[in-house]
């Protein structure tokens, strides 16, 4: 009987060996991949923040672009665009110079010389799309106070329609240095139909 009763007890005991031996090699496996998970999980979430944040910071400059964009189309300039078709450029900035004389004199500046260029072949839009734009350029002599010249800058920066002021000259008047002689180079552009 004690020999039976030994061989129970082995059985008893192999089988506790047994199931402890798979119980450890069970949670030898399970444990690191308990702990790869958890560090899984956690990447997860500190890459669903900086995803978040980057997403934020996306939104962010979309906006910017935005607002930047509008901006700078408050500030671009439409071309003057005559109403007939396939003029020559005296006849098509005439209507637009017509308005630069209407500034000076609504601003009592006086004109002692203008000397028209049209089409200059140093001007960019003429060497690049001179097909498509038609230039003026206007060599200008005036003469008036600081205070009228002053307010005629500010209609000109505010006229509708792109021009460049290529480049200006202001001298006082000997007898009276209120007055100031004004040599003013300016560029006057159509776009061709």
């Amino acid at each position: 009987m004690q020999a039976q009763e030994l061989k129970k007890f082995q059985i008893v005991i192999l089988i506790g060996v047994v199931g402890l031996a798979l119980a450890g090699y069970l949670i030898s496996k399970i444990v690191p991949l308990t702990l790869s998970n958890e560090k899984i999980k956690k990447d997860i979430r500190t890459n669903e923040k900086t995803l978040n944040a980057q997403k934020s910071d996306l939104d962010k400059m979309k906006k910017n672009l935005e607002e930047t964009k509008r901006h700078n189309n408050e500030f671009v300039k439409a071309f003057y665009k005559p109403i007939e078709q396939g003029v020559d450029t005296e006849t098509a900035i005439a209507e637009e110079f017509g308005e630069i004389l209407i500034l000076m004199r609504s601003n009592s500046i006086k004109t002692r010389s203008i000397n028209y260029t049209y089409d200059p072949q140093d001007d960019n839009f003429v060497k690049n799309m001179g097909d498509k734009y038609s230039v003026a350029k206007l060599d200008i002599e005036m003469i008036g106070t600081y205070k009228n010249f002053e307010r005629f800058l500010k209609e000109l920066f505010r006229h509708e329609h792109f021009l460049d002021i290529v480049s200006m000259e202001i001298v006082p008047y000997q007898r009276d240095k209120k007055i100031l002689i004004i040599k003013f180079q300016l560029k006057l552009y159509a776009q061709k139909n």
